[in-house]
């Protein structure tokens, strides 16, 4: 069976291949046993050269399952390595948008949460100061556009925290469009949330070149009012 992922690739080369990632993929396992992207993506990868054998695939990050946009993979350990370094180093800008139904106070702004994940229930929650076993995390936001009573914000995080942005908005602004989970009152058709990794741009691992990397956001009604 042919993986149907190729018309989601944004990039690739020998060392980095990088796809739109859609609502309701997996990045990671978990115990609904669904095929996974990195699973869709080897098996392109080992259609599309005739490569024997397993094909190797890094997860370089990851998307929260309902969360879509662009998702980075390396194809060499080297690769790995080195943009693992640039997540830690913070060297990768990431670019998202988000919709919400509540306007911000201020048009932009930071944020800084220290957020406390229950592992049990899959869920953060995000307090004004420091408390027991809580992380720092920072975002900054911009409101880039309004259609009636949604609002699209960009939202660049400054640290990579579970659930961060979806925690950290809900805290300060509102729930981000069918993130249930973090309050909002509206759903979407496919159970996705309105929140979009629209951007990713980091110097190439290898090449040393400057990479660009842009995802069209979903096609549901939503997204559609900022076309």
């Amino acid at each position: 069976m042919k993986a149907n992922i190729d018309s989601q690739i944004l990039y690739e080369d020998n060392h980095l291949i990088a796809v739109n990632k859609q609502p309701g993929q997996l990045v990671q396992a978990d115990k609904t046993g669904d095929i996974t992207l990195p699973d869709l993506i080897k098996q392109s990868i080992k259609e599309r050269y005739n490569k024997p054998g397993d094909v190797y695939l890094g997860v370089i990050h990851r998307i929260d399952r309902p969360v879509s946009g662009v998702c980075l993979f390396a194809r060499t350990s080297k690769a790995l390595e080195r943009m693992n370094e640039k997540f830690r180093d913070r060297e990768m800008k990431k670019t998202y948008w988000a919709i919400l139904k509540h306007k911000p106070v201020n048009e932009s702004g930071k944020l800084v949460h220290w957020l406390v994940k229950d592992h049990d229930k899959n869920q953060t929650k995000g307090h004004l100061r420091e408390v027991p076993g809580s992380k720092r995390a920072e975002l900054e936001y911009e409101l880039i556009s309004q259609n009636g009573m949604y609002y699209l914000l960009k939202v660049t995080p400054l640290t990579g925290r579970p659930h961060q942005i979806r925690v950290q908005l809900s805290t300060a602004i509102g729930p981000i469009v069918g993130d249930l989970k973090y309050g909002s009152t509206e759903k979407t058709d496919d159970a996705s949330i309105c929140l979009h990794a629209r951007e990713l741009s980091f110097m190439h691992p290898v090449t040393k070149v400057p990479v660009k990397l842009t995802a069209k956001a979903p096609q549901n009604k939503f997204w559609e009012m900022f076309k």
